[in-house]
């Protein structure tokens, strides 16, 4: 669905580290390291996390594509390390140590595990929980800062806010009168990214009790761009509409379920002049006099606020394991336990951020074009509408 940029991620959960590429970035895009870590910090917070987030601080080294400061047009290599490394060089040797380490044979429902190893043949689900593991969107995280910055320096911002966690829902309306990055600013001093206080309250006792039950909870979360021009995307072929790349590179995540672009599901039981935001003139441009449309019409984008809800379900490895049955000898056991979270939407909603600023900087530079940001933001000037 990529046009312009491609990305690609490799390591385990429990390997020496992450590895990432990123291509198709223009020349002269100021980037420090230190303004990715800021996002693989926003990554690690929220009320819920386990053990893992205790043990890994992640910051990002940069290998490649970056000069005195500056993107050069080349890939962009980065890495960030496990530090539980240490405490897995045994288990994820990758020579053949002495002592061969126990497999793990009981597969989780809900998780890769059983199709993973009935796909490839594997006799150890290992070989299938580390790449499956959700530690690979760190990867994913790091990289799409890059695209994030690009997004910034052309006056587009992507935030998000958790609206449901479990069976809690957060009602409130966004506050029209607040930037993206003002809302990210206010969501990120939650510990469950909401803006109702007393709404985070009741999350966080559910939290509590699934918790204490040895389960896990999952939760919906809502993810918007601004500052976005018209015809982002095209009417002209499938794979070109604007909300089929981002259903797609937002579903791509694990443990995400569904997603709504705009009013969604509900626009399915409401009557036409219900849905279909109406259009009006204020001498200078064409406003609308609402977004149930998501910002998104015809497959392009139609200078309105792109918002996208998505789903996350609970995390499949429980405290409290579910029944299962071992690969090995067709036993009835309960499955296999792994350190978890009771609750990872906050998280969640850093990478879904991520993703949608990964498809929106491809589908600007496949619009616009540009070697550099020089010469992008000049066509953007030059012919963008907004």
């Amino acid at each position: 669905m990529l046009t312009k940029i491609k990305f690609l991620t490799a390591g385990e959960s429990h390997g020496r580290g992450l590895l990432g590429i990123l291509d198709g970035i223009p020349a002269g895009l100021k980037i420090e390291k230190e303004y990715i870590d800021i996002q693989l910090g926003r990554r690690q917070m929220g009320y819920g996390r386990g053990g893992r987030m205790k043990i890994e601080k992640d910051q990002v080294e940069i290998w490649s594509g970056i000069r005195l400061g500056e993107t050069i047009a080349s890939p962009i290599g980065l890495i960030v390390r496990n530090k539980d490394w240490e405490n897995w060089k045994d288990k994820m040797s990758i020579g053949v140590p002495e002592k061969k380490p126990k497999k793990v044979t009981l597969p989780r429902p809900g998780h890769a595990d059983l199709a993973g190893v009935e796909k490839f043949g594997f006799d150890d689900i290992r070989n299938v929980l580390e790449r499956s593991s959700a530690r690979e969107t760190t990867m994913r995280v790091a990289l799409a800062s890059v695209c994030r910055k690009l997004l910034n320096e052309i006056g587009v911002n992507v935030a998000s806010r958790v609206i449901q966690i479990h069976n809690i829902t957060d009602t409130s309306d966004i506050p029209k009168s607040m930037s993206a990055n003002e809302i990210n600013d206010l969501a990120d001093n939650s510990p469950l990214r909401c803006l109702d206080k007393n709404k985070e309250r009741e999350m966080i006792d559910i939290i509590d009790q699934a918790k204490q039950n040895g389960d896990s909870v999952g939760g919906i979360f809502e993810v918007f761009a601004t500052g976005l021009p018209y015809g982002l995307g095209s009417y002209s072929q499938w794979d070109r509409k604007l909300q089929s790349k981002i259903t797609s590179m937002l579903m791509s995540v694990n443990a995400f379920k569904s997603i709504e672009i705009g009013q969604g599901l509900s626009s399915g039981e409401k009557f036409g002049s219900e849905v279909h935001d109406e259009i009006g003139w204020d001498g200078k441009n064409y406003k609308r006099f609402s977004n149930n449309a998501g910002g998104i019409e015809g497959g392009m984008s139609n200078a309105m606020p792109i918002i996208a809800k998505i789903a996350m379900k609970p995390i499949p490895t429980l405290i409290k394991s579910l029944r299962s049955v071992d690969i090995h000898t067709k036993e009835k056991k309960d499955a296999h336990k792994e350190r978890t979270d009771s609750c990872a939407v906050p998280a969640a909603s850093i990478i879904a951020e991520s993703m949608m600023c990964i498809v929106l900087a491809d589908v600007i530079l496949e619009k616009f074009g540009g070697d550099s940001l020089k010469q992008l933001r000049a066509h953007l000037k030059a012919s963008a509408k907004y």
